[in-house]
């Protein structure tokens, strides 16, 4: 029998395209009829599907020395590739390349947005899904366990998920910059452009009071007034707005500029030159650049949220530094556990020989000594101590040794040889 290996087979947003991660995807039920055949596969012992849109990715516990032959024929099967097909978009891993690797996965380290929270709870399905399904065994449990609880450690430790990575959030976390809190503040959103409702979204969940929706077509500004609890205004009405709003969201589309110094000054003024954020997520721009010259008025357009997206992205990957330190911590403790599950066995058998060999020297034994119930049960505790004693420092190297990547084969054999185990 070979050595326990935890092995990884996947395909991700790095390595194929969409139609290729479509065409290996599994969906609900499928999930669950792969699972079940991919367990009753021969030599493997344990698995679990992680299927989402970005990744496909199959983990397994094997014993066997080609320990992808099987998976590669069961894709074949299920999804009619060619061994080419896989060859050429998937990766393999094994062992502690294979751990790392789905650490760093439900760490969102791998997501094509690092720091993304939606593949924790991808992962934490995928592990529920296996294991009501009986799939998942001691070493994908404890596995799966290690991955939820690195993924909490790292985004609990560091900033990995802190700074905003898309357009519409970014707009958020600039208002914030300007007004401190949102809360209580008012929003407007001029026309009807999908990035634009996204950021009003964002800003209503994080404590904006009231929503104002403008548009040239008074229905369409209704229908979306609605879906915010807000109120609707034709074009026309446009001065009369900002003057009640705190935060512009603009996204019409028009040839020009929609916002001008005419309509946009008068309404700061009314407002007694309470500060008004201005965002323009048009293309081409709907609010004229001039007016980032006017006190109280703070002017931002898409390349300026694109700027603060991208060193958001880049401090995510300095924070990413920090958490593979922390996961490779997790790395070699798994690996280590791992390895000393593969001598449990031969620990148990030790245990249950000395057992037998001192139980069977005692009934031989003890009736010739003519003790009492009371003494008998005393001989009894000693021997046991004794075993414990004897075999403590044994066990406990074997153990240690058992981790050692140049030496434990060796120092196994040694163990079974001594002690006379592993044979009838």
């Amino acid at each position: 029998m070979g050595e326990l290996k935890l092995c990884c087979l996947g395909v991700n947003h790095k390595t194929a395209p969409v139609e290729v991660r479509e065409k290996f995807a599994f969906k609900g039920e499928d999930v669950e009829s792969a699972l079940l055949k991919l367990n009753s596969l021969a030599g493997i012992d344990e698995c679990m599907i992680l299927s989402t849109c970005n990744r496909v990715e199959i983990y397994f516990t094997t014993r066997v020395s080609t320990p992808f032959k099987e998976v590669y024929d069961f894709l074949v099967e299920e999804k009619g590739a060619s061994i080419e097909e896989i060859n050429r978009f998937f990766y393999r891993k094994e062992g502690r390349d294979a751990v790392r690797h789905g650490f760093y996965v439900a760490s969102s380290l791998d997501s094509m947005i690092v720091g993304e929270p939606q593949i924790v709870g991808q992962f934490k399905d995928a592990f529920q899904t296996a294991k009501e399904l009986g799939t998942v065994g001691a070493v994908l449990n404890r596995f799966c366990e290690t991955a939820l609880k690195v993924s909490k450690r790292v985004r609990t430790e560091t900033g990995i998920s802190r700074n905003a990575v898309s357009v519409s959030f970014a707009a958020v976390e600039l208002a914030r910059k300007i007004f401190g809190s949102l809360s209580g503040k008012k929003v407007a959103i001029v026309g009807a452009g999908e990035m634009a409702e996204l950021a009003v979204k964002h800003l209503v969940s994080n404590g904006a009071s009231e929503v104002f929706v403008v548009n040239r077509t008074l229905d369409r500004a209704k229908r979306l007034a609605e879906e915010f609890g807000g109120k609707a205004f034709p074009l026309t009405e446009l001065e009369r707005v900002l003057e009640l709003s705190d935060i512009v969201i603009s996204s019409t589309g028009a040839p020009g500029y929609i916002l001008k110094p005419e309509n946009v000054i008068p309404a700061l003024e009314k407002r007694k030159n309470s500060p008004m954020f201005l965002i323009d997520i048009a293309v081409p721009r709907d609010i004229d650049p001039s007016l980032n010259e006017v006190d109280g008025l703070y002017v931002y357009d898409i390349d300026d949220l694109q700027q603060v997206v991208e060193a958001n992205i880049k401090e995510r990957l300095r924070e990413a530094e920090v958490a593979k330190e922390i996961i490779e911590g997790y790395v070699e403790r798994f690996i280590r556990w791992l390895r000393e599950l593969e001598v449990a066995p031969l620990i148990a058998e030790l245990k249950e020989k000395a057992e037998a060999i001192r139980k069977a020297e005692l009934a031989k034994r003890l009736p010739a000594l003519g003790l009492t119930p009371e003494q008998a049960k005393e001989v009894d505790n000693i021997t046991r101590i004794i075993i414990n004693k004897l075999l403590h420092q044994p066990i406990t190297s074997v153990k240690k040794k058992a981790t050692e990547e140049e030496t434990r084969h060796q120092v196994v054999q040694i163990f079974r040889e001594i002690f006379g185990l592993g044979k009838e």
